[in-house]
């Protein structure tokens, strides 16, 4: 994400051609269905110990040492972020629109294939997982077809734009949790600060919980969708970019930002991104998600800058509300962008000074946080914190450590991560459904079992977006 540190480990000089075929790893030996079978019946009369894993190899194959053969789908921007740790795997391949970004993968990844299109990327032998980093416009489409072919899925975050992809890639995790791992990039719920944030809230340190308030302050306003300008080069596969999206002809614009922001350049295009609720929005609220055990809202409301058929609001305010759970009363998450604020807790408290933050407000008091840092203030003379348990050392919650190694090692352990998709898709099911209500302009009522707004018809239409013909979302 804009701002990020991104790591690009040096490599020897040599280089392999853009076309990157001719050095592919060794493929694992595979056995005839004959020879399996009776191999596997000689292991059952023997009592031999197997493990067998989704692509038929034996013998411990998902033991930590074990490298998965990966491919990184957009091998730049935030691509460039994963090369340290992917360098600890086997890449495989490697996916991006724009040829001139292969030279430099291949350096660090000499013995990939290369590929323009991710659909033909994902039917490559012998792929056990994606790092996908495109743009977010293809997020949805490429998680549901890697996980159709059993690949354990790592997707940057947004998953998804709407409210039915978000669905659609969280029914098709679920049905595969018990073969696959998946990771949305939010890489900052790794910070220790989300867990100490959780352990207050959930230990009840400002009370019976009230409401949840979000924030994020970034504003980037634009008129409307680029216009056309010259043709791209013969290395943009310009079309390729476009996607599953309607079309939109091509502007250099959309590909004048730097490494760790380009995405900004785009994202805020109704059929590119969702502005900042997929953005700074995906990282923010999964401060307050992690804290609060909620499912999909049953209400939502919603308002902001007036309707622009191109471009997602700059700012706006949602709000969800969302049902009692075993250890909380029924609550309401409000989310807040480009200018929007909450009302702080106290006078001498300048929320506009935390960038990125989440408020908690309890009966006994309000807990204040940006991404490292948190501040708890008791609301009265009555909130002594008598009430307040801190835990031992022992009951800490501990440490995710590297966000991207505990992916690669739930893909070869116990499939278990801190964002996957089923919770991460109910987060991004949310922030999509405030865009539905923001351009229905009502509050909507909302059945999470079916998906479906149920006292205004005509809403329904804003949980979808369009594709174009050939780019099927479950491919």
């Amino acid at each position: 994400q804009p701002g990020d540190r991104i790591v690009v480990p040096r490599s020897k000089d040599a280089q392999s051609p853009p076309s990157g075929g001719e050095r592919r790893p060794a493929a694992h030996p595979t056995m005839s269905s004959m020879n399996r079978r009776h191999f596997l019946k000689a292991a059952a009369v023997t009592g031999t110990g197997l493990t067998i894993l989704r692509s038929g190899t034996l013998f411990g194959q998902n033991t930590p040492s074990k490298k998965l053969n990966v491919a990184l789908i957009g091998v730049w921007g935030r691509g460039l972020a994963h090369y340290e740790g992917l360098a600890k795997e086997n890449v495989v391949a490697l996916c991006d629109v724009n040829e001139l970004r292969f030279p430099d993968a291949l350096k660090a990844f000499p013995g990939a294939k290369t590929y323009i299109d991710w659909r033909k990327c994902l039917d490559h032998k012998g792929l056990d997982a994606i790092v996908c980093c495109t743009p977010d416009h293809h997020h949805a489409h490429i998680a549901i077809w890697a996980m159709n072919r059993g690949l354990h899925v790592y997707m940057e975050k947004p998953i998804a734009l709407s409210v039915e992809e978000a669905r659609l890639v969280r029914a098709e995790y679920l049905k595969k949790k018990d073969k696959i791992a998946t990771q949305a990039g939010t890489q900052r719920h790794a910070n220790p600060n989300f867990a100490r944030v959780r352990e207050l809230i959930k230990d009840g340190a400002v009370g019976d919980l009230q409401g949840v308030f979000v924030w994020g302050n970034r504003k980037l306003p634009r008129p409307g969708y680029l216009a056309a300008e010259g043709k791209p080069p013969s290395t943009l596969h310009y079309d390729q970019w476009i996607g599953p999206s309607p079309y939109h002809p091509y502007n250099p614009g959309y590909f004048s930002g730097s490494a760790g922001a380009n995405c900004l350049q785009w994202n805020m295009f109704w059929d590119f991104g969702t502005g900042q609720v997929g953005d700074m929005g995906a990282h923010t609220m999964d401060l307050a998600w992690n804290a609060i055990d909620a499912g999909v809202p049953t209400s939502i409301e919603a308002k902001g800058d007036a309707f622009n058929p191109d471009v997602t609001p700059v700012e706006l305010t949602a709000h969800f509300n969302h049902p009692a759970n075993d250890w909380r009363p029924a609550i309401r998450v409000s989310w807040y962008q480009g200018g929007a604020l909450p009302t702080s807790p106290k006078p001498w408290i300048d929320l506009n000074k935390i960038g990125h933050g989440v408020m908690f407000k309890g009966a006994k008091g309000v807990l204040v946080a940006d991404f490292n840092t948190r501040t708890l203030i008791p609301a009265a003379d009555s909130s002594d914190l008598t009430y307040y348990k801190p835990r031992k050392p022992a009951e800490v919650t501990p440490p995710i450590g590297n966000f991207q190694d505990e992916f690669f090692r739930a893909c070869k352990g116990n499939l278990k991560t801190s964002c996957n998709f089923d919770y991460n898709g109910l987060m991004t099911e949310q922030m999509a459904l405030g865009l539905a209500a923001y351009r229905s302009g009502k509050k909507l009522d909302y059945d999470g079992k079916t998906g479906t707004v149920t006292n205004a018809a005509e809403a329904n239409a804003f949980l979808k977006r369009p594709y174009r013909a050939g780019w099927p979302i479950n491919g």
